[in-house]
């Protein structure tokens, strides 16, 4: 499915940690509706590094490229000498550039800057360079303690949340100074949806609450989960907001989610019904009290004025979408082991 009016055949397009979760989503929609199109995936794929929290340090994985055919380079992106072959090797016409430090709770406060900041920096001179327009993840942890989910309202309380808002104010200098590329940053909300297993303990409870109920076991929630609301989105409307963003009606920052706050006790309702399991629902306490969001919803007014973005699934939609490659990861990956 195309959402906007451009050809992306005979163009060439980066993809920075495309072996993620998104990033991989965006390579086969291009694969899928632009055959002509060269697309190169960057990722430094996983491999045994993990950060001191013990959360593996990438969570690129080949599984999600399986059928893929384009480009696939192993690297970096602090990588200086890898970056620079990659501009004197190619005349990229867009960018997107999904590669971070994203695990929330990683301590290492110099990788997270490095990565997330200075790198999206270097890559940001290439793509003025290559004149390619650019499209980045930022994200809604920039939010943080904040109950006003707009763009100038940011409260980052991790130092993930800082480093994209770091990136955010990149983007606004470069803008102000009168680029001629578009530049579009995209908050995403809560994402869930096909090849975010690899997350591991950071994929979605969509996914998590999933393999819970066809284990037989009975999903754990939080007391009070009723009453802790946030804005889940589905992959393919993120991939559609990334699509749309290639020519914006204006460079920016904007919100990606549904506009729409739905409970964590949602999720299990759906799934449970849709599986036609029912193992109850068991509440255990809250940990977390005090460094938690309650609540998170994502004001995409102006997400639908500068891109024409509509979210097409509701939270019901998105979880019928997903249930077959659920019940697939349970099988192969769950049962079998990674």
């Amino acid at each position: 499915m195309a959402y906007n009016n451009i050809d992306f055949n005979k163009k060439t397009i980066l993809i920075t940690g495309g072996a993620g979760f998104i990033g991989s989503n965006i390579a086969f929609y291009f694969q899928d509706n632009y055959p002509d199109a060269l697309v190169v995936v960057l990722d430094s794929f996983r491999s045994g590094e993990t950060l001191n929290n013990g959360n593996l340090k990438s969570f690129g994985h080949f599984k999600n490229l399986l059928g893929f055919h384009g480009k696939v380079i192993s690297g970096d992106i602090n990588d200086k000498d890898l970056l620079k072959s990659l501009e004197d090797s190619y005349v990229f016409d867009y960018i997107f550039h999904e590669a971070a430090i994203s695990d929330t709770t990683a301590s290492e406060q110099d990788l997270m800057i490095q990565t997330n900041v200075n790198a999206y920096e270097d890559l940001l001179k290439i793509a003025i360079k290559h004149k390619a327009n650019m499209i980045y993840a930022s994200s809604a942890a920039t939010y943080g303690d904040s109950d006003r989910f707009e763009v100038g309202y940011e409260q980052p309380n991790n130092v993930y949340g800082f480093s994209k808002v770091m990136m955010d104010n990149i983007t606004y200098k470069y803008l102000q100074e009168g680029v001629d590329i578009s530049i579009v940053g995209l908050k995403y909300f809560n994402v869930y949806g096909p090849r975010e297993y690899f997350k591991d303990k950071t994929s979605s409870m969509v996914v998590q609450f999933g393999h819970q109920i066809l284990g037989g076991l009975t999903p754990k929630l939080f007391e009070g989960s009723d009453k802790i609301l946030r804005d889940f989105i589905y992959i393919d409307d993120v991939i559609q907001a990334n699509i749309l963003a290639c020519e914006p009606k204006k460079s920016g920052v904007y919100n990606v989610g549904t506009g729409k706050a739905r409970s964590f006790e949602d999720i299990v309702t759906i799934l449970q019904r849709e599986l036609d399991i029912d193992n109850g629902k068991e509440y255990i306490p809250n940990p977390f009290v005090g460094q938690y969001q309650f609540f998170t919803q994502a004001n995409i007014d102006a997400t639908k004025d500068a891109l024409g973005y509509e979210p097409k699934f509701e939270m019901e939609d998105g979880i019928k979408a997903y249930l077959a490659e659920i019940k697939r990861l349970y099988e192969v990956e769950v049962n079998n082991g990674k």
